[in-house]
């Protein structure tokens, strides 16, 4: 997966699934994204940078079910405070966590990593309802992946972590959607 560079077939990819994008919002451009950066002190990872500047910031059909927010957005049943959000902060996990049966952890130490786990290292890019968020990784050393962080637990998305097939990173993660493939379909 290539983080620093966009690769052209995944920007193909990207276009193919959105353009035209008449259900989505203008790209930003390259000075939206630079400000968006330097306010927030992140160099977004490829090609969900490029995607953002050049192709759409969000789309109403997805992925995910509730649609991909834009940079600056949280969906609309985000239940915290977005002045807590750290994106320079590094992202906390390098593997998922199932914090609803963790016993390893003190109780009291469990709010705060899930807030970090949250709030740090990524931007927000939609909703399937029911507390489930789809993160992009932008700090840290998981940078470039997605994750699904829901009530109970964090999951990172690909072929290597397990439940699903596909590819990993914003194209995979696109990919999958577009080809209209469940989320967690690895075989048992």
């Amino acid at each position: 997966m290539r983080t620093d560079q966009p690769d052209q077939a995944d920007l193909a990819l990207l276009r193919d699934a959105f353009d035209p994008a008449p259900d989505g919002a203008d790209a930003l451009g390259w000075a939206a994204v630079h400000a968006f950066e330097a306010e927030h002190g992140v160099v977004l990872p490829e090609p969900y940078r490029t995607f953002v500047a050049e192709i759409t910031d969000g789309s109403y059909t997805g992925p995910p079910d509730h649609g991909l927010v834009g940079l600056a957005e949280l969906p609309s049943d985000w239940g915290g405070d977005p002045a807590e959000r750290g994106l320079a902060r590094p992202f906390p996990l390098t593997e998922g966590w199932l914090w609803e049966d963790d016993e390893e952890i003190p109780e009291e130490e469990v709010d705060a990593r899930v807030g970090r786990v949250r709030n740090d290292g990524s931007v927000v890019l939609g909703t399937d309802g029911c507390g489930m968020y789809w993160h992009l990784v932008v700090t840290g050393p998981h940078r470039g992946h997605v994750w699904c962080v829901t009530d109970v637990g964090a999951t990172p998305f690909g072929a290597e972590f397990g439940h699903t097939g596909a590819a990993s990173g914003f194209a995979g993660w696109v990919a999958h959607w577009h080809a209209g493939h469940p989320w967690f379909d690895a075989e048992a």
